[in-house]
């Protein structure tokens, strides 16, 4: 069964870095495409970036500051957040999906999702 599982959430300031993990279980990572989504109080769930065997793609609000990888070893995907902003606070899912894309619709098997908060 196929399983995700964040973390690496937490409370930082303006300017500051996370470092944000998905361990995924039950199968390969390169079985599927792995994205990061966001949601804030009041807002639509946001695609961040997501990353397949081949492809990354990043949401243009994010572009330059972020960085996903992956390590197939671990079976891990991690999002490395830089220069954080407020507007950036939000749960954080990831996802697994059968092709790569920013819409959450694409994706079927979600995380529990991990708190960022950045504020000073």
């Amino acid at each position: 069964q196929l399983q995700l599982v964040e973390s690496g959430g937490g409370l930082v300031q303006p300017g500051g870095s996370l470092r944000l993990s998905c361990a995924v279980s039950g199968f390969p990572l390169d079985y599927y495409a792995i994205g990061w989504f966001r949601q804030a109080p009041g807002k639509g769930r946001e695609g961040v970036s997501c990353i397949s065997r081949t492809n990354i793609i990043y949401a243009d609000s994010v572009k330059g500051r972020f960085t996903i990888s992956s390590d197939t070893a671990k079976n891990t995907v991690y999002l490395q957040m830089n220069r954080l902003k407020p507007e950036d606070a939000a749960v954080y899912y990831c996802a697994a999906g059968s092709r790569i894309a920013l819409w959450p619709q694409d994706y079927d098997t979600w995380g529990q999702g991990t708190q960022v908060t950045v504020s000073s």
